[in-house]
């Protein structure tokens, strides 16, 4: 399912915005088999397979909340950083609720503050039933787009 900009304003221009959404081979996203269903500097909604993302236990890796979470919360940060502004994890914490053992997980990026220089965004991770697996939050610092 492709991503879609729920109506709110998105600050990034297109090719950047493009860029930041489109997963290639060489990021761990796809490798992950993450996806941006929703989109906007208030809301990021990004899904997860548990198949191919398991501990020895069959249980979903934490390190694959972890990455979910990042990656979530991390679009949500660019998109409300403004134009030639990038967003690059400072900190993550993750709490691990419950295991999930199939289907797919969902995230769900929220403000907590949105400054010049940094953002943090808590992220919801819930399962197929909607259960809380694992509660996180996000500190980016907001740079300069470097040169490319």
């Amino acid at each position: 399912m492709p991503a879609t900009d729920n109506g709110e304003a998105v600050t990034s221009g297109d090719a950047d915005l493009e860029a930041l959404l489109s997963a290639t081979d060489e990021q761990l996203s796809a490798r992950m088999g993450i996806e941006i269903v929703e989109y906007s500097p208030d809301r990021v909604v990004a899904t997860m397979p548990v198949a191919g993302n398991r501990q020895p236990y069959g249980l979903l890796h934490g390190g694959a909340n972890a990455v979910l979470a990042e990656q979530a919360g991390s679009i949500a940060a660019a998109l409300s950083a403004g134009e030639g502004r990038i967003a690059v994890g400072l900190e993550l914490t993750c709490t691990h609720h419950r295991a999930a053992t199939e289907g797919q997980v969902t995230a769900v990026a929220s403000p907590l503050h949105r400054g010049r220089s940094t953002a943090t965004y808590d992220i919801e991770i819930t399962d197929e039933k909607g259960r809380r697996t694992c509660s996180a939050r996000l500190t980016c610092i907001l740079r300069d787009q470097p040169p490319k």
